[in-house]
């Protein structure tokens, strides 16, 4: 390809757009903008977001109650067991808020040797409903702050 063919590509679509030449515009012909206040004063964001500035400090001391209290529900939450089951009772998984599973207990009746197969069903079920339980808990426990903290 000669330089010829190459200055005639210069006109074509880009993968972005068409390529056009850029054009130099002097000052005088950019518009006033939200800093060229007509009294001289420069743009002031917290008038934009409501008036009086904005209060860093009042915007971290949030953040830290916020914290204090999402750490306070964590911490309840571990210290909260909860109770997975399945087959009408008949296995059941005691497990706390922070995950540790405590306890399964498994009624002699569910308990068939030609049957493994569904009592391991039965113990997974549970597992699964404890966990369930354990969303729930921790849901309710941050309020609306679960959401944020990509809860469903």
């Amino acid at each position: 390809m000669n330089d010829e063919d190459q200055n005639d590509d210069d006109h074509l679509p880009t993968a972005s757009g068409p390529s056009l030449p850029a054009e130099v515009v002097p000052p005088s012909a950019v518009p006033a903008g939200a800093d060229d206040d007509p009294d001289g004063s420069p743009f002031d964001l917290g008038n934009l977001l409501g008036g009086g500035g904005l209060d860093l400090g009042n915007l971290i001391e949030q953040a830290g109650e916020m914290q204090r209290q999402l750490a306070a529900a964590q911490d309840e939450a571990a210290a909260t067991e909860v109770e997975g089951a399945a087959g009408g009772g008949a296995v059941r998984i005691v497990v706390t808020g922070a995950g540790e599973f405590r306890s399964v207990s498994i009624d002699p009746a569910a308990v068939d040797p030609d049957e493994v197969g569904m009592l391991e069903d039965l113990v997974l079920a549970a597992l699964h409903d404890a966990s369930a339980r354990i969303a729930e808990m921790q849901e309710r426990s941050m309020g609306g702050l679960g959401g944020l903290l990509g809860g469903a």
